[in-house]
This record gives C-alpha cells, structure tokens and sequence, in this order.
C-alpha cells in the first residue's frame, strides 16, 4: 500500500543548469545594483550547449560587461568549457515604469510565504535535508581531497513522512576515471549518513541511469526560473508562479515573496502559531496588496482574521515599504540563487529575522 503522507522535495547543486542561470542572472543584478542602487533589473538567461543568451530590460545609470560577468560565475562554479555569449539588454518599458515610479507594484501576481516549527530553520525537514545533501556535493568537491572526481552538476532528491525518511536520491556528476561503486561507497560515508543518518530501512538510490559524465551547458539547457519549487518550500506549499532571480526588488515576484516569508516566520516564532502560509497578493501599478490570506492549519488558537490584522499593522507590504524594511537594495542576490531562498540564517538575510514577535503579540492582545 502507497503511504499517502510521504513528501518528496528535491534541490539541485548550484552546477545544475538552470541553477547556473539563476546565478548569472542575479550577478548581473548585483552588478547594476552596485553601482547604482535605483537600478530597475529583469534579466532572463538561457544557457544550450556551449551558448548562452542574456536578455532583458534595464533602467540604471551603470555600465556593466554582461558578457564578462556570465563567464566568471560559469568558471566560479566550476565549470572550464568555453561559452559563447550573446546579450540582447534593452531599456524598461515606459508603462511599466510609471506605476513603479508612483510607488505602485512592478507587476500582478500571487506570492506565498511559509513556515514551521519542524526545523530550526523553520522549514520541513525534507527542504532542509535536500538542500543539504545539493550543498554538501558542492563542499566535498571543492574542499575533500578525496572527492576531487566530483564535478559541478548534480540533483539530490528526500522523501519522507514525519520523522522517517524512506529514500534519498542522489545524481552527480563526475569524472569518467571514478567507479559507480567507488562514488556510492564513498557518498554514503561522506555525504548522505552525515545528513540522513541511521540509513536502516532507507532506499538509497545513487546515480539511478549510471555514469554522469557530461554535464553544465556542454550536456543540456538552463533557462532562469526553471527551479522555483526548490527556490522556495519544495512544492509542499503553493507557489504563484513568479520566479526571483534576475529581478531587482521593485517586482514583487520576489519582494513579496521574501515579505511573506518574513511574516510566516515571525508568526511561528511569536508563538500564534506552530505552522503558517501567507499569501499576498498585488496588481500592477498600485501599492497596497490586494489581499492578505493567512492559513495556520489548525495549529493556532488564534483566528486567521486576526492574524491577518495584525500582519497589516506591523508588516510594510506596499513595494516600497518592503524594500526599505527589508533592505532589498543591496547587491545581495547571488547567493540567493543556489540551495534554496529560505532557511538560510547564515547569509545574514533579511527576510529570516524574527523580530517582529514582539509588535505581532501586542497587535494581538
């Protein structure tokens, strides 16, 4: 019989494909917004097959190598192949810019921001583990004498159900010289029982297709955006659609989205709540969200109206007030773009803090 209350997330390693165009895009934003802190960003990136494609619009007062720019993080990663690269940026659309000048969003969408008590990081053990498990491939090969085989491309994938993991996928890339055995043994050692643990009764599958040789832009496509569910709760929560990187905090794919994150993990740290999902929601050239939607599962004494008039007093939700509150206009999205957005207290994001408990209570009582 199917256990129906299994989860299954997966991550991917910042030499994933997609992942690379995350980071070559988000570089990009960082670059303008060193140089210029008013710069308005939206860069899309697609890499094939020894090819990449920039594109997008721009309003800034810098001047930045795009070209440049995506060739260093392609080495920084760990990539040596050449890429050829060609850019296509063009200016913002005017009748975007008017309602973002007034203040207003940079565009219509839903955003969602969880969180719960289950971790330390307040996210579900599964999203931890998978993204540890991605991290970790990066760490051995860059700094494990004996992994120097591992090469930049790899998947991890955790299905579990409350407290029992019940698999562990892992596929990585490597050199052609390093046995399917030899990276089983060593991975189990190194890598999965330091973030599983006990594995009895784990099925443990490694590089289910066989060799991984041929990875990055030389073996397939990445395309930004591509990877949303890992960005964010791994497809356990809903997801509006909208992706975050190559976007500057004007558009509130991402702002909100950090926003939300930011009130779901300040409710669970209060107290009101063991777990909680906020939904914003915004229309194009206009401040105030259009709605507020707050669900805690059942793990509140409070009602979610109430919550949710709290969250409206003690949280800036207009644009502008988000990237003031949260400090959004720094060159801070690169190391946004691999092993997830959220849960990762040691970068110092803003969007982690829990120091709204305190207003949230007093909103309340």
């Amino acid at each position: 019989m199917v256990n129906t209350c299994m989860k299954t997330v997966e991550s991917v390693t910042e030499g994933h494909p997609d992942k690379v165009c995350d980071q070559i895009a988000d570089a990009i934003l960082d670059e303008y917004l060193a140089k210029d802190p008013a710069s308005r960003v939206a860069c899309e990136v697609f890499g094939s097959h020894g090819a990449l494609m920039i594109g997008g619009e721009v309003t800034s007062t810098a001047e930045i190598d795009v070209a440049r720019i995506a060739q260093q993080v392609y080495k920084d990663i760990g990539y040596d192949e050449q890429i050829d690269v060609f850019t296509n940026m063009e200016k913002q659309s005017t009748d975007i810019a008017r309602g973002v000048d007034a203040g207003g969003a940079g565009d219509q969408g839903i955003m969602y921001g969880y969180a719960t008590m289950e971790t330390q990081e307040y996210l579900p053990e599964c999203v931890v583990s998978s993204h540890k498990l991605a991290w970790g491939l990066a760490d051995l090969r860059r700094n494990h004498p004996d992994f120097q085989w591992l090469r930049p491309d790899g998947k991890t994938q955790v299905t579990q159900s409350k407290d029992k993991v019940h698999a562990v996928v892992v596929s990585t890339q490597h050199r052609d010289d390093v046995s399917q055995e030899e990276i089983r043994k060593l991975l189990l050692k190194h890598l999965i029982e330091p973030v599983i643990g006990n594995l009895e009764g784990v099925d443990v599958i490694i590089n289910p297709s066989g060799p991984f040789v041929s990875g990055g832009f030389a073996a397939d496509t990445g395309l930004t955006g591509r990877k949303i569910m890992v960005d964010t709760y791994g497809g356990i929560m809903p997801h509006g659609g909208g992706a975050f990187s190559g976007k500057d905090p004007s558009k509130v794919d991402r702002s909100a989205a950090y926003m939300a994150r930011y009130v779901a993990i300040n409710v669970v740290k209060s107290g009101l709540a063991k777990e909680c999902e906020v939904q914003l929601a915004y229309a194009i050239g206009i401040a105030d969200p259009v709605s507020i939607m707050v669900d805690t599962f059942g793990s509140s004494k409070i009602s979610e109206d109430k919550i949710s008039n709290a969250i409206r007093e003690v949280f800036e939700l207009k644009p502008s007030g988000i990237i003031k509150s949260l400090d959004l206009l720094n060159p801070i999205y690169t190391e946004t773009a691999a092993y997830g957005h959220f849960g990762r207290t040691d970068n110092g994001f803003s969007w982690e803090k829990t120091d709204k408990t305190d207003e949230l209570l007093g909103s309340i009582s």
